[in-house]
């Protein structure tokens, strides 16, 4: 799946078949529903849903919570970097 693709999907009520948790949860969060991507990586113990929670807690307004989370992925927290461009950053490291 290409990044245009993924963002083509955006208009469909439900995500595409065969993505990753990681995938899902961006691609609900971007749709409006940030509690189902919240749920799909709370529990998941690796970087990339570190990373993906760091965002989402970001995008929530909680910058503190979202540095607790950027540095168990093991990433800078890069405030400074627009809400938009962190979420494709991550879909497309993620495709």
């Amino acid at each position: 799946m290409t990044f245009d693709e993924f963002t083509e999907s955006l208009a469909d009520n439900t995500p595409p078949a065969g993505l990753s948790p990681y995938l899902t949860a961006l691609w609900h969060e971007k749709r409006g529903d940030w509690r189902t991507a919240h749920e799909l990586v709370q529990e998941i113990e690796t970087r990339e849903a570190a990373a993906i929670h760091a965002y989402l807690h970001r995008r929530e307004g909680d910058v503190g919570n979202a540095q607790y989370w950027y540095a168990r992925a093991q990433r800078a927290a890069k405030l400074d970097l627009a809400l938009d461009e962190e979420w494709e950053k991550l879909v497309r490291e993620l495709l």
